[in-house]
């Protein structure tokens, strides 16, 4: 009776349980940086389908590229979207850079400060750069020094080497009062994010 149970827990199991594909990103990842792009598929494409962030990046990643499958923008920005509605920071930098460069979809400034804005939030110091010169230029969001001086001092914190001379050639051009308040603010996140430069 007891076997008979089990077998029958087992088969609800099975039955209820969403089926996994066994697929790993880790050696989807190791395939791609090897340049074996079908093996990468053959990992992140069951991940893609099943919903996961990491695997639907990876698919964004080989059609923006053409890697392993035809160069393709509207399915690149279909995996990346998705990964970046799951707070993928990495699938928000690259659908920023889309919408930035008219790739797929209509070029927008707007668009792209949005997902640069999230990647940014997330530590991606290239995203904070791009979040930095959008607000010193005042070209997808309103010129805003104090907000650019910020983002510049938060790359510069998180090791991007330019960052420091963007802000400080921006600084030339601020009052004592605008480069304090930008300064609380860059304090403020950098206490909040802790966590980003133990990982530096």
């Amino acid at each position: 009776m007891h076997i008979l149970l089990t077998s029958i827990l087992t088969v609800l199991l099975l039955i209820l349980s969403p089926i996994s594909s066994g697929a790993d990103f880790a050696k989807g990842q190791q395939a791609y940086s090897s340049g074996d792009y079908q093996a990468a598929i053959m990992e992140w494409q069951p991940l893609a389908e099943e919903g996961h962030a990491d695997g639907q990046f990876g698919m964004g990643l080989l059609y923006a590229n053409g890697f392993g499958v035809p160069l393709d923008d509207d399915q690149a920005h279909k995996w990346y979207l998705l990964a970046a509605d799951q707070n993928h920071a990495e699938a928000q930098y690259n659908l920023a850079v889309m919408h930035a460069n008219g790739w797929g979809v209509p070029q927008s400034d707007e668009q792209a400060f949005k997902w640069y804005s999230l990647a940014a939030d997330q530590g991606v110091t290239q995203a904070q750069i791009a979040v930095a010169k959008m607000y010193s230029g005042g070209f997808g969001a309103d010129q805003d020094k104090v907000q650019a001086h910020k983002w510049f001092n938060i790359a510069s914190e998180l090791g991007d080497y330019d960052a420091a001379s963007k802000r400080d050639d921006l600084a030339a051009r601020m009052s004592v009062d605008e480069i304090a308040a930008a300064g609380l603010l860059a304090n403020s996140w950098l206490e909040s994010h802790q966590n980003l430069l133990v990982n530096q």
